[in-house]
C-alpha cells in the first residue's frame, strides 16, 4: 500500500471539501420555504415574516399562505403593530416579501367565510387553489413553517 505524501493528502481533502460543498449548495438551491400562517397574534405573525424575509435574503425561494385570522394581513384596510428593534410591522414585512417576488395567497376558504371579496385584498395577493397548493406541497425540497 502506497503511503500518501502531504500534497496528495491535501489535494484529496481539497477535492472532497468542494464535492461536499457543491452537494450542499445544490440541496439549498432546490429547497423552498412554504410559510403557512394562521395565527392572529401579531408577534407570531412578525416572527413568521422575519424568518421568511431572512430565508429570502439567503436566496431560499419563499411562498406564503395566509389562513384563518392571519388572512386579515392580506386586507387593504388592515393594520398591524410595529415591533422593535426594526420598528416594522408584520404587514410591512409581508409587503416587502411581495415586492421581492414572493407569492402570497389567502387560503381557499378564507374569503367565502367572511364578509370580504377579492377586491378587499392587497393588489398581488390571490386566493390559493387547494389542488395547486397540494401539488406544490408534495414537491421534493419544500420545507414547511406553520405559525
Amino acid at each position: 500500500m502506497k503511503k500518501l505524501n502531504r500534497i496528495e493528502i491535501y489535494t484529496a481533502l481539497f477535492i472532497t471539501f468542494f464535492v461536499f460543498a457543491g452537494m450542499a449548495n445544490a440541496q439549498t438551491d432546490t429547497e423552498s420555504l412554504f410559510v403557512v400562517l394562521t395565527s392572529d397574534d401579531a408577534e407570531t405573525q412578525m416572527m413568521a415574516m422575519v424568518l421568511a424575509t431572512q430565508s429570502l435574503n439567503k436566496d431560499v425561494p419563499v411562498r406564503v399562505l395566509l389562513c384563518s385570522d392571519a388572512g386579515d394581513l392580506a386586507l387593504k384596510d388592515s393594520e398591524s403593530p410595529a415591533f422593535a428593534p426594526a420598528n416594522r410591522s408584520p404587514k410591512q414585512l409581508l409587503m416587502g416579501l411581495m415586492n421581492n417576488g414572493v407569492r402570497v395567497e389567502v387560503c381557499g376558504i378564507y374569503l367565502p367565510n367572511r364578509d370580504h371579496t377579492e377586491a378587499d385584498l392587497i393588489e398581488g395577493i390571490g386566493t390559493a387553489a387547494p389542488p395547486e397548493v397540494a401539488e406544490f406541497m408534495k414537491q421534493k425540497g419544500v420545507r414547511y413553517f406553520t405559525f
